[in-house]
């Protein structure tokens, strides 16, 4: 039965996301019906449909008590809403169900496990509140709760651990049809940890074993993890909270990481070997994976940064998924690229070969703010170049900007002339594999948003921004003199 606070959210969103016109929206990138988004929640493949949940305040754009927001696709780029999926409506959530996963039953129903949060007020006064991890079953649109939630408790979890810190757990079948889920968890020293749970049948569960902590090395509470195989390496997924910069591989804040290793289910231990950011660039966090049913592994994160939400009095809608992207393994990271359905979309095609850039240039036909674009970088002599820039959402008094310098091997992104008038980090720098002189890079645009990858995948620099949408002009130039190659395709959304 759809409770009296769930159905007021749905009437909600309803009526105030019908006045939101699909041109104020990202084209391909998902936004919340009405109001707020932050985390990726459930994403998964349900009944033949993508369904992703969210993390979701549909009456107003800051955060606020945590609902699930609800859409569904068939290729990952056209979104259709549907009804909000859960509400803070039981003792046990009723400050919030925050992040969670899903998955489909042999019996056709759709699992959600999910972080409720109870209000708590200790003796000193201080609120902190309980999180435990609970169960709804439903159909791919109403869901009921578990009468006998909540299923994870702090009587799960390792002597010393903290209860006020538990939570986004992530689902996931093993290959004997078994489940499994990760969860992130705060320890004795106050620094994260990755907890691992096993489960028949998907609504008993058991504590197996911690299978990687902080140690106060990468950030503190460990969040939204997820765990899975790619490329013959097991890879644990986590967004740490106040991190300390190391060199331009980990900055300050919330980021992300992989931790590769590899993983013995007999023993349940897994081997730490390698530790990477997943994004460089200014607003990325809480990313969440599925496998396809052709075997990508794809991944979807929430396109911004606690650090950077500035909402604006006049926003209807705050918050973006990130261009899903296929992940893959190559000479020891985690590649990413966008997903291929994204060629499905491409339009126009404009293309140039090897034009000589120094002073300021544009390209007839290179312009837009939603295309798939790839440029690829040369020197033109022995001696190389300085640096080159190239601009997008470029208008007479706005642009963004990205900026490599051989010597160091730097990337820099900046959005310090994009409109926004608020004054929060602008800036992201990050090493890229020296191949001469030589960049490629790719870039899609979608309205409010750019996503670069880099040398095929080795880097991704996400970043959102306020720019105008008449502010639609491209150009590129470079200290010392080089070659560039251009192919851009607009994206046009009516293509499926």
């Amino acid at each position: 039965m759809t409770s009296e606070l769930l159905q007021k959210a749905r009437e909600f969103e309803e009526r105030y996301g019908a006045y939101i016109t699909r041109e104020e929206r990202p084209a391909f990138h998902l936004s919340p019906r009405v109001g707020w988004m932050n985390d990726p929640n459930g994403f998964g493949i349900y009944k033949g449909q993508y369904h992703l949940f969210y993390q979701y305040h549909p009456y107003s754009t800051k955060w606020g008590p945590m609902h699930w927001g609800h859409a569904v696709s068939r290729d990952l780029l056209h979104w259709e809403y549907l009804p909000a999926a859960l509400a803070p409506d039981r003792a046990y959530d009723d400050a919030g169900c925050f992040s969670g996963s899903a998955l489909e039953l042999e019996d056709g129903r759709h699992l959600i496990m999910y972080t409720g949060v109870q209000s708590h007020r200790g003796e000193d006064g201080v609120r902190r509140d309980l999180q435990t991890q609970c169960l709804a079953v439903g159909d791919g649109i109403d869901y009921e709760k578990l009468d006998r939630n909540p299923v994870l408790t702090g009587e799960d979890i390792p002597k010393g651990f903290n209860v006020h810190d538990f939570r986004d757990p992530k689902m996931f079948r093993k290959a004997d049809g078994s489940f499994a889920c990760v969860v992130g968890c705060r320890t004795e020293d106050g620094s994260g940890a990755i907890l691992l749970y096993e489960s028949e049948d998907g609504f008993r569960w058991r504590f197996v074993t911690v299978l990687d902590r902080c140690w106060n090395e990468f950030g503190r509470m460990w969040e939204c993890p997820d765990f899975f195989e790619l490329g013959g390496r097991t890879v644990i997924m986590t967004s740490p909270q106040d991190m300390s910069a190391v060199g331009l591989e980990f900055h300050n804040g919330n980021g992300t990481l992989l931790l590769i290793g590899d993983y013995d289910d007999a023993t349940h231990t897994f081997e730490r070997q390698a530790v990477q950011a997943v994004d460089y660039g200014l607003d990325f966090y809480a990313p969440q994976t599925i496998l396809t049913e052709d075997g990508r592994r794809v991944v979807v994160g929430w396109m911004q940064n606690w650090d950077t939400c500035a909402s604006q009095p006049e926003d209807r809608w705050f918050g973006q998924m990130t261009l899903p992207r296929e992940l893959g393994y190559r000479d020891g990271r985690v590649i990413q690229n966008p997903i291929r359905e994204l060629e499905a979309l491409h339009g126009r095609r404009v293309s140039y070969m090897d034009i000589p850039v120094q002073e300021e240039l544009t390209l007839r036909g290179v312009y837009g703010r939603t295309i798939d674009m790839t440029v690829t970088v040369r020197p033109r002599s022995e001696c190389g170049y300085q640096s080159f820039r190239m601009k997008v959402a470029a208008g007479s008094q706005h642009y963004t900007s990205v900026t490599y310098t051989p010597l160091t091997s730097t990337l820099r992104v900046s959005r310090d002339h994009s409109g926004t008038n608020r004054d929060y980090v602008h800036v992201r720098e990050c090493f890229v594999r020296d191949r001469g002189g030589e960049l490629k890079l790719r870039v899609v645009l979608d309205r409010y948003s750019a996503e670069i990858f880099v040398n095929d995948g080795e880097q991704a620099l996400s970043l959102t921004f306020r720019t105008p949408l008449s502010a639609d002009g491209i150009s590129f130039q470079s200290q010392g003199k080089t070659v560039i190659s251009v192919e851009k395709y607009d994206i046009v959304m009516d293509r499926q």
